[in-house]
């Protein structure tokens, strides 16, 4: 098993409470673009935007427009995090449609409540419930539709390749998030992740053995560049990323950051290691 899986069209994909309207912005951390989800109970008259985006007006004339054929409204915009492909276009949507901005991140946010682990969201007129999956930032979160056995994973599962730990994540961190969706694809029987880019994932519990096994095998590369000598992570990501595209090895060294900031805190690393 791996994270690759046949592309099928993004744009206009979901489960039957979730449809994805894809941004404009592809590139080499986006891939495709920007995933933004809108989320409603067949028949609803209120929707539920997850991550608008980036700031680009034809793309939010878009989501509007999609909500609007269905002769419904914008309830609430949510954030899967803080980054700036999914988060820069929450303050105009907000002020097309006058919805609020809920997200863990008390800057992001525009009206009075945040987004914690537990919260249900029934604004789309269908559960939206809340996991902690910090790790890829330190806010990021995860959304379960129960009815859709379905979870938006943000940044933290991507629908082709893995994801990076951002200089604010955490590798412990998300690691234990990563296991915490597994979890819970083993008691609900989910059949779908619905990523932050990249299409849909119909088999969430072999893509998520797939993303531990992955990472097992990256701390372990790391633990072997160190014994070869290296000690920085410019040293590192030559020799563990030497099969990766060039163009992303300044994001690798970000993730080999929060790689060596894991070995220290488990007292693994040999002295000299500067990161």
């Amino acid at each position: 098993m791996t994270a690759e899986q046949a592309v099928g069209p993004i744009d206009g994909s979901g489960t039957g409470r979730a449809r994805c309207v894809l941004a404009p912005n592809p590139g080499m951390m986006t891939l495709d673009g920007t995933n933004t989800w809108l989320i409603a109970e067949p028949g609803s008259a209120t929707v539920i935007v997850v991550d608008p985006g980036p700031d680009d007006v034809g793309h939010l004339e878009r989501v509007r427009a999609a909500v609007a054929e269905r002769d419904q409204r914008v309830a609430v915009i949510v954030l899967t995090h803080r980054h700036l492909d999914h988060s820069a276009g929450a303050p105009r949507l907000a002020e097309l449609t006058g919805a609020p901005v809920r997200a863990v991140d008390p800057a992001q946010r525009l009206g009075p409540l945040g987004l914690s682990a537990g919260d249900v969201l029934t604004d789309g007129g269908c559960e939206l419930r809340v996991i902690e999956t910090p790790g890829h930032t330190s806010d990021s979160v995860s959304l379960h539709i129960p009815a859709d056995d379905a979870v938006l994973t943000g940044d933290t599962v991507l629908g082709r390749g893995t994801a990076v730990i951002a200089d604010d994540g955490s590798l412990a961190d998300y690691l234990e998030s990563l296991h915490r969706l597994r979890l819970l694809a083993d008691q609900t029987g989910l059949r779908a992740l619905l990523p932050g880019h990249g299409p849909l994932l119909a088999d969430p519990a072999g893509v998520l053995d797939f993303y531990l096994a992955h990472r097992a095998e990256r701390l372990d590369e790391v633990r072997a560049a160190l014994a070869a000598g290296d000690r920085t992570p410019a040293e590192i990501v030559p020799r563990v990323y030497a099969a990766v595209d060039r163009g992303l090895w300044p994001f690798a060294e970000s993730s080999v950051r929060a790689q060596l900031r894991y070995l220290a805190d488990r007292g693994e690393l040999p002295p000299g290691v500067s990161w």
